[in-house]
């Protein structure tokens, strides 16, 4: 599967940048792309809710009436979780949601998001470009010029640049990440994937091993 690669203008560049099938053409594994996603969700909860249990509410623990005779139920004290501004039954502890998945299973949800998405036509390839400075402005008119800036876009770049980074990080819609950092779930989640042309290479390097 070959791509043509286009400049931060839109304009075609003549060139064209093959799109390895080993990488963008497997056969999707559904319940992959729903572990590693489910992985990646779960790993970014704090899991720090907290509500008091009945050794934790402040009161007297003195007997509030006798065992016997009442007509009523027995009660032991005022921190019973029945009573109002008692302790709650089986509330939420912290705790740590993450779990572990196999190194092979994620690489194969990978390859099948980055499969879906060059057959449903979402992947365009740019030159490689950098900014001088961050320049939030500057970026917002490149994804004009490649009218993708009504779009979720994920920005693949062959490994960290800060000023591009630093550029695209307060525009909700857009994000930037490296090759050895792309994920199912982002890549899922934006409508178009922009991979830089020194990408395309990497990525087939670090998953088709």
């Amino acid at each position: 599967m070959d791509a043509k690669v286009i400049n931060i203008k839109g304009e075609d560049t003549g060139r064209k940048v093959k799109l390895p099938a080993s990488v963008f053409a497997v056969d999707p594994n559904d319940h992959a792309i729903y572990l590693d996603v489910k992985q990646h969700l779960a790993n970014l909860r704090q899991g720090t809710h907290k509500s008091k249990q009945r050794n934790e509410v402040a009161g007297s623990t003195k007997k509030i009436k006798r065992q016997k005779g009442t007509g009523g139920a027995r009660a032991g004290s005022l921190k019973n979780p029945e009573f109002r501004g008692g302790g709650r039954i089986f509330g939420p502890v912290p705790r740590d949601y993450s779990f572990k998945l196999n190194k092979k299973l994620k690489k194969l949800a990978r390859l099948s998001a980055l499969s879906y998405k060059a057959k449903e036509n979402g992947i365009t390839v740019v030159e490689d470009f950098n900014f001088e400075n961050p320049k939030t402005k500057q970026y917002t008119e490149i994804m004009k010029s490649l009218n993708f800036a009504a779009k979720k876009i994920l920005l693949v770049m062959p490994e960290m640049n800060r000023n591009i980074y630093l550029s695209s990080r307060n525009i909700p819609s857009q994000k930037a990440t490296t090759v050895a950092e792309i994920n199912t779930y982002d890549i899922l989640n934006a409508q178009n994937l922009l991979l830089l042309e020194s990408s395309v290479k990497l990525l087939e390097k670090s998953l088709s091993k």
